[in-house]
């Protein structure tokens, strides 16, 4: 019942902090906004007006309470619940942008929210309960060494050769560092949870070591995602992490925690395609407000974007930029026209 009660506490908390994540985007964009109206000079463009508004600064309070919900959610959850909630935050923030910002939310949005919540609600139905673990030091034990390997064998190795033309490789360390770092906050917010129940956790070298693997992986994360944003274009490289990010993040909870151990095959498919829907409902969700972005760039006439598979293995990079960029507009043509006669 306790376990029961464990996996209840850290659903509430996961659920939180993705509504409290969703609102603050829409919160910092009004804010965003309102200093941009103010001093004339955007956030895009160097401006910093919006240090001084005091919505900002409401958004920025509430993203942090988001990240704390979901910092403390994982000391009662496993990561295969906690994760995939993650997403409910964006439909949170789909939502109150249609209504909020007037960003109108297509009817493909739509069914990848409903897609979203159908595969959150199946994953919370079939969640396993975690076996008790009394000390950070049982952790430890169930770290998983080959993980670190393979990261730096992307570092060393593949990187400097792959990773500008492949976007696989930086969006792949991003993802590995990235599960590895929420591994690493679920053993801290479990020693924290046992300190905080008269079980000392501080005082074994174990914990501090965790608080290290943090700081680096979260550096490195946003290391490797930023050279990936510049590298590739933002409608390939978001879902390609997004994926891959939940999916290593799922499989190092299973490898190390066991959480499928106990459980039976029915369970376990049940969660695979609600993991599914969630990952499948998100690329929707990606996809319309790309579609939206694209629209705005060209007065209602959307470019065609880039496919999957060609963010993938084509090398040229940014290429669909360069092509909406060098793109003769109707208008133009229209001109040229005129000026030959």
């Amino acid at each position: 019942m306790g376990l029961y009660e464990d996996n209840l506490k850290g659903f509430v908390l996961a659920l939180l902090s993705s509504v409290f994540i969703g609102a603050s985007f829409i919160i910092k964009k009004k804010g965003l906004r309102r200093a941009a109206a103010v001093s004339g000079v955007r956030a895009g463009y160097g401006g910093y007006a919006y240090l001084l508004e005091p919505l900002w600064w409401l958004g920025m309070f509430t993203m942090i309470v988001g990240e704390v919900a979901n910092f403390v959610a994982y000391a009662f959850a496993p990561a295969i619940l906690v994760t995939p909630l993650g997403a409910i935050s964006i439909i949170v923030s789909a939502v109150l942008a249609h209504f909020m910002l007037k960003e109108k939310l297509h009817q493909l949005g739509v069914l990848g929210c409903v897609m979203c919540i159908s595969g959150s609600v199946v994953i919370v139905i079939h969640a396993p309960e975690e076996s008790p673990i009394t000390s950070v030091q049982e952790i430890w034990m169930m770290a998983t060494q080959p993980v670190i390997v393979l990261v730096v064998l992307l570092i060393l190795y593949f990187a400097p050769r792959c990773g500008h033309t492949n976007v696989l490789v930086f969006t792949g360390i991003c993802s590995l560092m990235g599960s590895l770092s929420v591994m690493s906050v679920k053993a801290l917010g479990t020693a924290l949870k046992l300190t905080f129940e008269g079980k000392n956790q501080l005082v074994y070298p174990e914990t501090w070591f965790f608080v290290s693997i943090v700081v680096t992986c979260v550096i490195t994360q946003m290391n490797y995602l930023n050279k990936a944003l510049d590298t590739f274009n933002t409608a390939v490289v978001s879902p390609i992490y997004y994926v891959m990010f939940t999916s290593l993040t799922i499989l190092a909870s299973v490898i190390m925690f066991k959480d499928w151990g106990g459980q039976d095959t029915g369970s376990i498919v049940s969660e695979l395609c609600g993991f599914i829907a969630v990952l499948c409902g998100t690329i929707v969700l990606n996809s319309t407000k790309e579609s939206d972005r694209g629209s705005s760039f060209r007065g209602g006439h959307a470019p065609l974007s880039p496919t999957l598979s060609t963010g993938l293995f084509n090398g040229n990079r940014e290429s669909p930029k360069q092509d909406e960029e060098n793109a003769v507009l109707p208008d133009e043509i229209c001109l040229r026209k005129h000026e030959q006669c």
